[in-house]
């Protein structure tokens, strides 16, 4: 029997060893007993004795058909599972279905394994907000796959991407609104990856505090916009590159004020991109603690800074105010009991992000615990 649960906090979240095979990124965790979250990809695992694991996610262009004559769509990454040194009890698979609207629509979820022989469905044995648990697995490419005609209009949790560049005295933009824990990050990311070598910079904006219905389409409105191109963006399945709105300012000098509009004239969301973050003058990435980036700084010092932050309240407060975390992520941080707890979460909030929001997450560590940024930035 399928269960819908709570989901619990009892996961320990971990940094993977990545490396480069085959133009794609390969995580690797080792873990003693235990209960454990990649803070990258979200994939979680429980064993009961040490163990060895590493995956990959995988392209799903090769299964799409196979995919649409089983009658079933994407419901969260492809992920290439092998393990090296022994046995998981349980996996929990991503996935971006919002089930708080319609609790029945776990019944149309399965696990689809791709193996060298073929490929199978699997009953899924429980499912939390963001995660679908199957127990006992084997080796091979899993992932959670929807009945595609009850999900045609589902309620989904998504991911807000802006690439930008300053050229001259003008903010080009582009916009995407795509489903989280899916393959479209990495499609639009493929997509882009040619502009970053030309003056663009990707930011990952705070998330829609609700869900938002598939291929609905929402307005995309800023005041300050000589030119937005087309005016609307629908939310497109997750077999599907996500579309992109253009947005053209002629003032570099102004916070870039965003909100999404559906249909029905409601607001679903609403971010503030700081003239300070984007701007060339004053790039959080270009902040350095005597020569230490702040992708360096934060990695190296993870544990130092979870044990020695006393407050870390005001940092998160400082990131949301510049909408580099959302409320959700806001709400995980300020709901933990302990100071340690509250800063771990706020760093895997902020160190998937990118160098930008890492950047100001530095600088706002700089200016409310100076003296232990400064202690660590001499102990290296």
């Amino acid at each position: 029997m399928l269960v819908l649960v709570q989901d619990s906090t009892h996961w320990l979240q971990i940094e993977p060893l990545t490396s480069t095979v085959q133009g794609g990124t390969m995580f690797r965790h080792r873990t003693p007993k235990g209960s454990y979250e990649c803070t990258v990809s979200g994939l979680r695992w429980l064993c009961e004795r040490d163990v060895i694991l590493k995956y990959h996610l995988r392209n799903w262009e090769p299964y799409s058909q196979l995919l649409k004559d089983m009658r079933y769509t994407q419901g969260g990454p492809l992920l290439d599972i092998t393990m090296e040194l022994g046995e998981l009890e349980e996996v929990h698979l991503p996935h971006f279905v919002c089930l708080g609207t319609k609790p029945s629509l776990r019944n149309e979820m399965k696990i689809l394994h791709v193996e060298e022989h073929g490929v199978s469905l699997e009953e899924v044995h429980e499912v939390t907000r963001f995660h679908a648990k199957i127990l006992h697995p084997k080796s091979s490419s899993v992932s959670v796959v929807l009945n595609k005609i009850a999900c045609w209009n589902v309620d989904v949790h998504c991911d807000v991407i802006l690439y930008l560049a300053v050229k001259r005295s003008t903010v080009i933009s582009r916009l995407y609104l795509l489903l989280r824990n899916s393959s479209q990050k990495e499609a639009v990311q493929d997509r882009e990856k040619n502009q970053l070598s030309q003056g663009y910079s990707e930011f990952l904006l705070s998330s829609p505090n609700g869900s938002l219905k598939l291929n609905n389409w929402f307005a995309l409105k800023n005041p300050l916009s000589t030119s937005i191109n087309p005016e609307k963006i629908q939310l497109l399945p997750a077999d599907t590159t996500p579309s992109c709105c253009q947005m053209i300012m002629g003032n570099t000098g102004v916070d870039i004020e965003m909100e999404l509009i559906g249909d029905d004239q409601r607001t679903v969301w609403k971010s503030v991109l700081s003239k300070d973050v984007y701007s060339n003058d004053s790039h959080p990435t270009s902040l350095t603690l005597l020569g230490i980036p702040a992708e360096e700084f934060l990695q190296k010092h993870r544990a130092e800074l979870i044990q020695g932050v006393k407050n870390p309240k005001p940092i998160a407060d400082v990131l949301r105010s510049k909408s580099m975390i959302g409320d959700e992520e806001y709400s995980r941080i300020t709901s933990e009991t302990t100071e340690q707890e509250r800063m771990r979460e706020l760093l895997n909030a902020v160190l998937p992000k990118g160098p930008e929001v890492m950047g100001a997450c530095l600088k706002a560590l700089s200016e409310h615990e100076r003296h232990l940024v400064k202690y660590l930035s001499e102990s290296r």
